[in-house]
């Protein structure tokens, strides 16, 4: 299951606290407070990592919490500090602080690493209270407590292009055959229920990658169908691949298709709608499919390529102008 928004909270840990002791040695009886320091409590640190797709772990286990300093000890010996919690998130994952909105960080680097709740500082042992007139203090200091947040997990694909276009015009077909991934394929609407990213191999040491977005309807932007839950992950995409359907298989209008898709990237964002974009008239296997994409070329002020995602007709041409695109 594909998860791109998750609420956590996270607790750095206590530090130590201070020790209350004196030196007691034989032929000493008077030697003095020796109480250590408190350790410092762990922190904890977001780190993003490639290997991780989604974020679902996070509904499993939504508290994180890191271990406390250690106590001071007699001897001035100071407490153990605790190693910093990393909790491992997708690359591409914006982290929002709960409470205020505010925007922490985006971690879009694999290995990019943020501290978002710093460990209790130890507190002071009694040595630390000695003065001339008072040479036997019986305080010391506790550990401070550590920071805790609940923070909001958002998830945006890193994708160098975006598949979009109407439910079931053939973008996961389109999909599958350049790449290796193996989306969910069928004859019916809204076969993906969500995004899925493949690797397009150039052959020349070269690659991109590419997500399949989940079908678009009108009123997208503001959450119909599948909605505004995945328009945000071609934000971060260099360009658009706008598949339609030039057979018109469910009784739709190309033109309408492509017409309703940038209205509602232009409403969502407007700086998706400037995105460069490549049409993809998919289904010309279909006899009606390739007469009526040879109207449609006329018709697009953008470049448009006549494909099939079935047999793979025209897609290396396709692939070559969003190389082009990408300047690869």
């Amino acid at each position: 299951m594909f998860i791109d928004e998750a609420t956590i909270n996270v607790k750095a840990g206590d530090g130590g606290d201070g020790c209350v002791s004196f030196r007691r040695e034989k032929y000493i009886p008077k030697g003095g407070p020796d109480g250590g320091d408190g350790g410092q409590g762990g922190s904890v640190a977001l780190a993003a990592s490639s290997r991780i797709k989604t974020l679902m772990d996070f509904k499993r286990r939504p508290h994180f919490r890191a271990k406390a300093g250690e106590n001071g000890s007699g001897k001035n010996r100071t407490g153990k500090s605790s190693d910093d919690l990393i909790i491992k998130v997708p690359c591409g994952t914006i982290v929002h602080d709960k409470k205020t909105g505010d925007r922490i960080a985006d971690l879009t680097v694999d290995g990019q690493r943020l501290i978002i709740a710093r460990g209790g500082k130890g507190g002071r042992g009694n040595q630390h209270f000695a003065t001339s007139t008072r040479q036997a203090p019986r305080i010391s200091e506790p550990g401070r407590p550590g920071e805790e947040r609940v923070l909001r997990l958002e998830l945006k694909l890193i994708a160098d292009v975006g598949i979009i276009g109407c439910p079931n015009a053939g973008k996961s077909t389109l999909l599958s055959r350049i790449s290796s991934a193996r989306p969910e394929i069928a004859s019916y609407p809204f076969t993906t229920k969500s995004p899925n990213l493949g690797v397009v191999n150039m052959g020349d040491w070269t690659a991109f990658t590419a997500a399949d977005i989940p079908g678009l309807l009108e009123g997208a932007h503001g959450g119909t169908g599948l909605g505004d839950k995945f328009l945000k992950h071609i934000e971060r995409t260099r360009v658009l691949i706008h598949v339609i359907d030039s057979a018109g298989v469910d009784g739709r209008n190309p033109v309408d298709d492509y017409d309703q898709i940038n209205r509602e990237l232009e409403l969502y964002s407007g700086e998706l709608a400037k995105k460069p974009q490549i049409i993809a008239l998919n289904k010309i296997d279909i006899p009606e499919g390739k007469k009526s994409a040879k109207r449609l070329m006329k018709e697009f002020g953008r470049p448009a390529f006549p494909i099939s995602g079935a047999t793979g007709e025209g897609i290396d041409k396709l692939i070559k102008e969003t190389a082009k695109l990408l300047e690869l």
